[in-house]
């Protein structure tokens, strides 16, 4: 994985690492998790909603340690904690899950998570991608050239939730 913005000594700024997660992980995962549902979706969802959502995983990095071994997992980590992580079903050119710390949102983070995603899975011989994205992701993967397949609902605790089934073709880029 690679650097994204690496700033000058004198910048201050946060220097953002891509790479594949470890098993330490899964304690921030947790909580990149938590705080991205409940504080990162406060405009989309409503409180029940998020509840609803966030009751999903539990707040535990043993669980989400584990769930590494289910799929290829990325990570973005700041000061060696991980910010950002995405979930990828490989054989089936899925991203399971995409996340980012709410604060660091906007920055790019979770776009460099999916650029990764979509080289590993056009070295693995897929031409698309898929993704079910939560109506905050939707809307901004949507203007990133995304087709919207769909809306589907989802009950969670006995919360239905919206999220949009969404595609990608994918084409590879000389460098």
């Amino acid at each position: 994985m690679t650097t994204n913005d690496t700033p000058s000594p004198t910048s201050g700024a946060p220097r953002i690492l891509y790479r594949q997660a470890r098993a330490r992980d899964g304690a921030d995962q947790a909580e990149v998790f938590h705080h991205a549902v409940m504080q990162g979706a406060a405009a989309h969802y409503s409180v029940e909603e998020r509840e609803a959502w966030a009751a999903t995983m539990p707040r535990e990095g043993s669980v989400w340690a584990a769930r590494q071994a289910l799929y290829t997992t990325l990570i973005a980590a700041c000061d060696g904690r991980c910010v950002g992580f995405l979930e990828l079903d490989l054989p089936k050119g899925h991203v399971q899950t995409l996340y980012v710390w709410p604060s660091l949102a906007r920055r790019g983070i979770g776009s460099t998570l999916l650029v990764h995603a979509e080289r590993l899975l056009l070295e693995h011989g897929h031409g698309r991608v898929t993704l079910d994205a939560s109506r905050m992701l939707a809307e901004s993967l949507s203007r990133r050239g995304w087709h919207d397949l769909g809306v589907e609902w989802i009950t969670r605790e006995g919360v239905k939730l919206e999220r949009r089934r969404l595609e990608r073709r994918l084409s590879a880029i000389e460098t």
